[in-house]
């Protein structure tokens, strides 16, 4: 197959998406999203995505049709990407042709293998992982869940390095509490829980960032978090 890999991105929630397309950069894989379902056949139709990764709550389930479709036309990798923690959804999912599965909010070391290895499955030969990703003067190095900042090195549990991605893939863009929340927990925790500010202090802690004069994480009063555009992230 092709050195690169076409992955097709069908996710409706623009945060998660680009949290999905930043996560991705640790591959070889050219990144495209369809925010609807339309968007998404036309873009089969168009790009032959060797890998889609699918939520499969978009459109009230339109889009476990799709995979449906996509399985019985031409093979493609699938992965199905939901909050539904059911396990009727898990098998609706593979036996409409889903080749793998991962939860939301799932950890970014995980997505990372997980398509390394559909994809692998799938097509065969495929490019290898590439371990680390420079945001600003930030590098993350995945595998090791390690951040060098300047020219402190620092380790990060793994709510702290899908916070740090979330944060990252939407840099520039305030993300409410409500939003953290709803993407890193589910809708297990209550919206006067403090437990964002306590893990964004955490995190700001390793970082070194100084709220007052923030580097990379910064308060934005009344509305939420915004990671500080140093650098916008490379296109795929």
């Amino acid at each position: 197959m092709d050195a690169e890999v076409r992955a097709l991105l069908v996710i409706g929630d623009a945060a998660l998406a680009k949290t999905v397309d930043l996560t991705l950069r640790h591959g070889s894989y050219v990144r495209r999203s369809a925010s609807t379902v339309n968007e998404a056949h036309a873009a089969i139709e168009e790009w032959r995505p060797h890998l889609a990764l699918v939520d499969i709550d978009l459109e009230g389930g339109r889009a476990m049709q799709l995979i449906d479709e996509v399985s019985t036309r031409e093979r493609m990798a699938v992965i199905a990407l939901t909050r539904r923690s059911d396990l009727r959804g898990k098998l609706d999912a593979f036996e409409r042709g889903a080749d793998d599965y991962i939860g939301v909010p799932f950890v970014p070391d995980d997505l990372v293998a997980r398509a390394h290895a559909v994809v692998r499955r799938v097509h065969g030969g495929v490019g290898g992982v590439v371990p680390r990703l420079r945001i600003g003067d930030l590098e993350i190095d995945v595998l090791n869940r390690k951040v060098r900042a300047g020219e402190s090195e620092l380790h990060l549990t793994s709510l702290e390095q899908a916070l740090l991605y979330l944060l990252a893939a939407n840099a520039g863009t305030v993300l409410t509490r409500e939003q953290i929340l709803d993407a890193l927990w589910g809708t297990d925790f209550v919206i006067e829980s403090n437990v964002v500010d306590r893990h964004v202090r955490a995190l700001r802690a390793k970082l070194q960032n100084d709220w007052h004069k923030p580097r990379y994480i910064e308060t934005v009063p009344g509305a939420g978090y915004r990671f500080v555009a140093t650098e916008e992230p490379p296109k795929g």
